[in-house]
């Protein structure tokens, strides 16, 4: 292990020991994956098994919860997470076109991230910018109004940064 991995471990457990002090410290399970991922930017097996160790809870429990939940990731994701709205609005002007643009510039299927780890591709269900449809998002920001064309420049855009 790295002495940086080491570094995010300590901190790990130090957030869990504070955890454990706390009335109903096993509720805090959620709070502390997010802490996890937060330092990881991942959950790998052997976080989840600390995790498990330090709160005392088996882990077939803490597999239960960090696959349940969505937003938990378990294999590493790209720099750049790019969310492809699907649906009706974006749909129907063309979501699918803008989706298979995307998967084929950047090598991918849809919960796939590329070999240099820079991009993530996934789809969403509705991202609220149905004016602007179709519309992707990458990490916090919304392109809207796209194409094939227009989302392959935003991704080679974001390839220069």
């Amino acid at each position: 292990m790295t002495e940086l991995a080491q570094d995010k471990m300590t901190t790990l457990r130090e957030f869990m020991a504070e955890v454990a002090q706390r009335e109903y410290s096993e509720s805090y399970l959620i709070a502390v994956l997010h802490k996890a991922q937060e330092l990881f930017g991942y959950l790998p097996r052997e976080v989840m098994d600390v995790v498990a160790e330090g709160l005392e809870i088996p882990t077939a429990h803490i597999w239960g919860v960090a696959t349940f939940y969505h937003y938990f990731n378990l294999e590493p994701i790209g720099r750049h997470v790019v969310s492809v709205c699907m649906g009706t609005a974006c749909y129907v002007k063309g979501a699918n076109r803008v989706l298979d643009a995307l998967k084929r510039e950047l090598a991918v299927e849809v919960g796939q991230t590329t070999d240099d780890r820079l991009f993530t591709l996934q789809e969403a269900r509705c991202l609220g910018a149905c004016g602007i449809a179709p519309v992707i998002m990458i990490d916090d920001k919304i392109y809207g109004e796209l194409d094939s064309e227009k989302v392959i420049e935003i991704i080679r855009q974001h390839r220069r940064l």
